[in-house]
């Protein structure tokens, strides 16, 4: 890997995050103190699950959020740094390209939810700098309902997007 950005190394001092599974690093800073019962979701969850929790999560160039997909859509929110791509694999076979970032006037979005169920990745824009983010989950993330996704799963149903998918893979 890379050396580390001082400023994204700092926030991440700062903001006491921890290395995510994914790629990146995070903190978990809210988790609802109310649950639903397992049996008034979907069956695709297992068991209870909080309304909501939410994230910080800090990606630096060089790494990359891994393709994966979970359970609950997933809301993305810009805080700093530079511009994030967000790669969704679509069911109809289709990649979505969502830039976040702070310049709207060249089409960049504050935020973005990848629907549940949908394969996405991540990775930095900009070589040697940093992106800050939030990311909201409800029904409330649990690593229990997370995949993450291996080249051959993905590229088989997704060919033309094949160097990509290697890229943004882990297994």
């Amino acid at each position: 890997m890379p050396e580390r950005n001082s400023q994204a190394a700092l926030l991440a001092d700062k903001l006491e995050l921890l290395p995510h599974p994914e790629g990146g690093w995070y903190r978990e800073v809210y988790r609802s103190d109310e649950k639903i019962d397992g049996e008034a979701l979907p069956s695709r969850f297992a068991g209870d699950h909080t309304y909501c929790t939410s994230i910080y999560y800090l990606l630096e160039s060089g790494d990359f959020s891994a393709f994966h997909r979970i359970k609950s859509d997933e809301t993305w929110h810009f805080y700093l740094g530079s511009p994030l791509k967000l790669y969704i694999l679509r069911e109809d076979g289709t990649l979505l390209t969502v830039m976040l970032g702070d310049c709207v006037d060249t089409g960049h979005v504050f935020q973005w939810t990848v629907p549940r169920g949908q394969w996405f990745a991540a990775e930095v824009s900009v070589p040697g700098s940093f992106t800050l983010m939030g990311c909201t989950v409800s029904p409330g993330f649990e690593f229990d309902d997370m995949e993450m996704a291996s080249f051959c799963k993905l590229e088989s149903r997704y060919s033309r997007y094949a160097t990509l998918i290697r890229r943004m893979t882990r297994m």
